[in-house]
């Protein structure tokens, strides 16, 4: 294909990862699927000319930096980066160790800087990239229990607006895409971590709140294989959109944000405007 483009995927042995991976390579792109244990992706997606299979932990600086420079080897250039890599910490911030907090941080937030820095480079010579991050409901609306995993995604979300505007000049876009539930086994029992504390006065609704988590696992509405063409489209584009609704319910949530930051405005517009120094 004319258009093939080099993706380089973070995460990509399963879940949303894995369904980006295939998707690009049926659109006949060529991929570098990065993930911790590169036997996993081998067993994934086998072995091909197209695809690239390597060892990258997005905490680590240095495999975001020997990832890079193994697909630049191999293909010659990075076109499209995805930053899908996460975990998701689930349980009130109290109950949340310092540790825990560091590693969801380290994770969805840090890891996405590393391996965009390792890129970075690569696309500025190339005068041109696309930069996508995989954010979450979670980064439009913060939600009890998820306040530690609500921190890294609008972190990532702040970091990738102002991020934006820096790279802009050298041909590089941005997209923040914020999936809502998918049936990605984010919220099966070997991926969920749950809080290494226990406050007595949070145990009653933390039950109740693990109940619920562990229920949704396998009956999230959301098909990543869908979300995965729909990145195909939005890639395409020229330009690709800076933000993609990705799903009915995260629609719905981004509706209730707006209006209520609109209902906030309003109530407080005469004080607000009235704060300036007095000439």
């Amino acid at each position: 294909m004319s258009d093939a483009k080099v993706w380089f995927v973070t995460g990509a042995a399963r879940g949303m990862g894995n369904s980006f991976v295939r998707a690009a390579l049926a659109q006949g792109h060529a991929v570098v699927a990065t993930g911790r244990r590169p036997d996993e992706l081998t067993q994934a997606f086998g072995q091909r000319d197209d695809l690239l299979a390597v060892r990258l932990d997005v905490t680590s600086v240095d495999d975001a930096d020997s990832a890079v420079k193994a697909a630049v080897e191999r293909f010659g250039r990075v076109d499209v980066v995805v930053n899908n890599a996460g975990a998701s910490f689930k349980g009130f911030f109290e109950e949340m160790s310092p540790r825990q907090v560091e590693q969801q941080l380290a994770t969805n937030l840090l890891g996405s800087m590393n391996v965009t820095r390792s890129v970075l480079p690569v696309m500025r010579r190339q005068r041109s990239g696309h930069l996508i991050a995989i954010s979450s409901g979670a980064g439009l609306v913060g939600f009890e229990y998820s306040s530690v995993y609500a921190a890294s995604k609008f972190g990532l979300e702040g970091w990738m607006g102002a991020l934006a505007q820096e790279i802009a000049p050298f041909g590089i876009h941005t997209t923040v895409v914020n999936p809502g539930f998918f049936r990605t086994g984010l919220a099966s029992p070997e991926s969920l971590i749950w809080p290494e504390l226990a406050i007595d006065d949070y145990a009653e609704r933390s039950a109740t709140q693990r109940e619920w988590w562990q229920a949704q696992d396998g009956h999230q509405a959301g098909d990543p294989d869908k979300l995965a063409m729909a990145l195909m489209t939005i890639a395409a584009e020229q330009p690709p959109p800076r933000r993609f609704i990705a799903g009915a319910d995260v629609l719905e949530l981004a509706e209730r944000r707006i209006a209520e930051l609109q209902a906030q405005l309003a109530a407080h517009r005469e004080l607000s405007s009235s704060l300036d120094v007095d000439d």
